[in-house]
């Protein structure tokens, strides 16, 4: 059954067509009550974190608990805030959820915030503004970013027992659209639900079962429109097909205005996205501009500069871990604590990863007497016989790789990055794959955080491309904090 909530205002759902002509500019749906509600909360929660935080400040400043805090400056810093989230459109309800993009804007609202502060300071008399700069202004941007994630949490949790989802029907050919439904049911958080499809090309399964991967086959393109101002769907998914023409996708958005459905067209350029991608026209025509990958410049800088600072602090605090963790080594079976293995970094060059060691004495002579269970040049057993029973525990909370900030402190490695593979495994590389290569590899990846070891090879080259193509510092700093999760619960570490 559809997720449908919404007002009290809105038309049947066997209203809508007859309601609105085509082409109209009125739309025949709203939005439903549960993104109301969502939108609505976020707007709270902000509001929530950015007044609480200042009026802290303020009152800690007005009994002198803190000096410089002067309180005169709570309700500027708030209004300031406040002023610029819906600016900067972090309150915009197609990315609320979606990806890092919710995070970045909220960012960018409070840089905007201490810009106009700052720039205000000199013309507030006797007022310090240096102490909500560095100290108030970065726990309310803390703040916000947290209960921003704790709502997603949330969101993602309805999501994956089916509520909270935006009925979608996807048009294309047969294969993309197969991959499409299968990839929206694999990723339940992103709110997708394709309860319908439109087959550009016949499919002979398909047109006997008269649906595809479990999902209707509702008709023609050329009723696609009338199909959705008759079924309430939010989102019409365009798949990869040469069926698209310009004129093609043109026609269909004219004909899906006065709806309550969104376009989404998936590009030829299927794995470039985020900030390298922009529209802009061109001799009158829209053009997609993909700008080079970063992997030089200022961002990389600071890049460099936290994986050191990181890689540091990290060590201190993991310090007692990894002498437990020796000891019980030790304790098992006698043998070396730490196992070094060769393997390739940036550009193609070999250098020696630190791990703790997991498996028996002498583990590598036994794996050709394995049968692999991974796809690709990966090696991987689910219930390797070669591991030890400290090793399994410290495989599962990844406790073995925490030597490798041994080797983002000297320089060989990064916080993030896709992982560095062997040396036989870059041997049998094509040239996409070698990209990998072009940037540092790292203790966290893309892949760690969406499955790990539970990923096929397909899918982790796909997503190390990814990181590759699109690395932003936000994205470095949305996949530590997902790591985190990941190494807790332990999932696909084997």
């Amino acid at each position: 059954m559809r997720d449908r909530s919404t007002s009290a205002t809105s038309l049947p759902t066997g209203a809508i067509g007859s309601a609105v002509p085509r082409g109209s500019r009125r739309r025949s749906g709203p939005i439903t009550r549960w993104e109301r509600h969502y939108r609505a909360a976020v707007v709270v929660a902000d509001a929530a974190a950015v007044i609480g935080v200042s009026a802290a400040a303020g009152i800690l400043g007005l009994l002198g608990v803190i000096d410089g805090l002067h309180p005169e400056i709570a309700p500027l810093l708030a209004v300031l805030a406040l002023v610029f989230l819906p600016i900067r459109r972090a309150w915009q309800l197609q990315m609320l959820g979606a990806d890092a993009e919710e995070y970045r804007r909220v960012v960018s609202a409070m840089f905007s915030a201490a810009v106009v502060l700052a720039l205000l300071g000199p013309w507030l008399e006797h007022v310090d503004v240096r102490p909500w700069l560095l100290g108030v202004l970065p726990v309310m941007t803390f703040l916000a970013l947290l209960v921003r994630y704790l709502l997603r949490q949330w969101l993602h949790w309805s999501r994956r027992h089916g509520r909270r989802m935006l009925p979608v029907v996807v048009a294309g050919g047969a294969d993309s659209v197969r991959e499409l439904i299968e990839r929206t049911r694999e990723h339940s958080h992103v709110g997708w639900r394709v309860e319908a499809a439109c087959l550009v090309d016949s499919d002979p399964e398909a047109q006997r079962d008269g649906e595809i991967a479990g999902v209707p086959v509702i008709g023609s393109l050329d009723e696609l429109a009338d199909h959705v101002r008759r079924g309430g769907y939010r989102v019409v998914a365009v798949t990869p097909h040469p069926h698209w023409t310009p004129q093609v996708l043109r026609q269909l958005a004219w004909d899906l205005e006065g709806t309550s459905a969104e376009l989404a067209v998936a590009p030829v350029l299927m794995e470039v996205a985020g900030p390298r991608v922009k529209v802009s026209g061109v001799l009158g025509m829209p053009m997609l501009r993909v700008s080079q990958p970063a992997f030089t410049g200022g961002g990389r800088v600071i890049k460099e500069i936290v994986d050191r600072v990181g890689a540091l602090i990290g060590l201190v605090l993991a310090a007692p871990v990894i002498l437990a963790a020796a000891i019980a080594i030790k304790l098992d079976d006698g043998g070396p604590v730490f196992y070094r293995q060769l393997r390739v970094k940036r550009d193609g060059e070999v250098f020696t990863m630190w791990k703790l060691r997991t498996m028996h004495v002498g583990a590598d002579r036994m794996r050709s007497q394995l049968q692999n269970e991974a796809d690709g040049p990966l090696f991987k057993i689910r219930s390797d016989p070669r591991v030890t029973r400290v090793g399994a525990v410290l495989r599962r909370f990844s406790i073995d790789e925490l030597p490798q900030l041994f080797n983002v402190l000297g320089g060989s490695m990064s916080l993030v990055g896709p992982r560095p593979p062997l040396l036989e495994e870059t041997l049998s590389y094509d040239p996409a794959v070698r990209r990998r290569l072009l940037v540092k590899p790292g203790l966290t990846g893309l892949w760690q955080v969406s499955g790990r070891s539970d990923l096929s090879w397909e899918d982790s080259v796909r997503l190390d491309l990814r990181y590759v193509e699109d690395w932003s510092l936000t994205l470095d700093a949305v996949i530590l904090w997902k790591t985190v999760r990941a190494v807790l619960t332990g999932r696909g570490a084997y």
